[in-house]
């Protein structure tokens, strides 16, 4: 087992009618001037927003910022840093699914940032976000996990870029996380959590063999659990399909999965790549990338293959026939929430794009990922190249 340190600071208030306790929540962090960050606007079609309102009372000054996209954008999020500078806001509250706590917690460290916060996105030296103005969630859409952990990922889309950032800063002091309001959402939405949540977990999981059986399990169960409860996207208001959907999610990536295993990611550095120049969701993405990296490092990832077949799926057979089988059921999952894992199924533009891919790692220096640090630039082209 690995060496690890763990720490998840974010209180977690999870189940029905947990809205009411928002103003206590709120007077623990000494808040006085909030800013509510939300989407499209959503929340305000389901009543969520007039809930907010009627809770908050009028015991704290409010003010608002709608608008955050799917995959949150720079320019959109420097203005609501522009508008909480402005007012002197204290505390943020993002209503919404992972794009708007993404964002929230952007905008929470570029707040205070003296400099031009794209220079922390980019990692350049000596920049870094040094304290954020706190924040809470009030989740709306299980997925990303972003109610439970301190990393957040932004994009831009005029230099085709999407960066990631993070710090224990950025832990939500709190979380409201009421599955009831799965109920509202539409199937895309759903297929397209449950497969964040589930390659989110393949992530820290479908590596390498491990001697922490407790985390192995762990990963197992929230696979399993997620199969079974994946008819929520037929039957959202399913209170039962709904809470085991919503606290997968969260479990999938609070940071208790990569304690003491070695971890891989590079389906999420490829995927952020096909959102930034073609707008596929994020999901999405990792449905075309997945299979296809785990064909091309089926020899390495083998041994796990196997153990993931047998353990999820329960499947039989030689080692070699159970490991193809179990990336081959794993497409198919995401073929049965009716999300598609093929880049043509989303763009006509997409001849050449691995060989873009393969020099943007490049130049970012991102020659050696994956759990063995061992899928460099060319293997990257090559995962593209058999996505298309």
């Amino acid at each position: 087992m690995e060496n690890f340190e763990f720490r998840n600071p974010t209180k977690i208030v999870f189940g029905k009618d947990q809205l009411e306790k928002l103003p206590e929540l709120l007077q623990e962090q000494n808040a006085s001037k909030i800013m509510i960050a939300f989407g499209g606007g959503s929340i305000k079609r389901t009543g969520l927003y007039d809930g907010i309102i009627k809770a908050i009372g009028d015991s704290f000054e409010v003010v608002e910022f709608g608008g955050i996209e799917p995959n949150p954008e720079y320019r959109t999020l420097m203005k609501a840093v522009e508008l909480a500078r402005r007012e002197d806001v204290d505390f943020v509250i993002a209503a919404g699914g992972g794009s708007v706590i993404d964002g929230v917690k952007f905008i929470s460290g570029a707040i205070k940032y003296q400099g031009d916060p794209w220079d922390v996105m980019e990692k350049k030296e000596g920049c870094e976000f040094g304290e954020a103005v706190p924040f809470g969630t009030i989740l709306t859409l299980p997925a990303t996990g972003s109610e439970v952990n301190s990393g957040a990922v932004v994009s831009r889309k005029e230099i085709h870029a999407k960066r990631v950032m993070g710090g224990p800063q950025f832990f939500p002091k709190f979380s409201i996380c009421d599955p009831g309001v799965v109920a509202t959402l539409p199937k895309r939405q759903l297929a397209n959590g449950i497969i964040d949540a589930y390659v989110h977990t393949l992530e820290q999981y479908l590596t390498l063999p491990t001697d922490n059986l407790l985390q192995e399990r762990e990963a197992e169960a929230i696979l399993s659990t997620l199969i079974e409860v994946s008819d929520v996207v037929n039957d959202p208001a399913n209170y039962k399909l709904a809470s085991n959907f919503m606290l997968c999610a969260s479990h999938a990536l609070n940071g208790n999965l990569r304690c003491g295993v070695p971890t891989d990611w590079a389906t999420h550095m490829i995927g952020h790549e096909l959102t930034a120049h073609f707008g596929i969701d994020h999901a999405q993405t990792l449905a075309i990338i997945c299979p296809r990296l785990y064909e091309h490092e089926f020899d390495k990832k083998k041994a796990k293959l196997v153990q993931y077949g047998q353990r999820v799926f329960g499947l039989t057979g030689s080692d070699d026939e159970i490991a193809a089988s179990a990336i081959k059921r794993t497409e198919e999952f995401f073929h049965h929430l009716g999300v598609k894992t093929r880049i043509s199924d989303y763009t006509e533009s997409y001849e050449g794009i691995d060989q873009k891919i393969m020099e943007t790692f490049i130049e970012r220096g991102w020659t050696e990922m994956g759990e063995t640090k061992s899928i460099f630039p060319e293997d990257v082209q090559e995962i593209v190249q058999a996505s298309y």
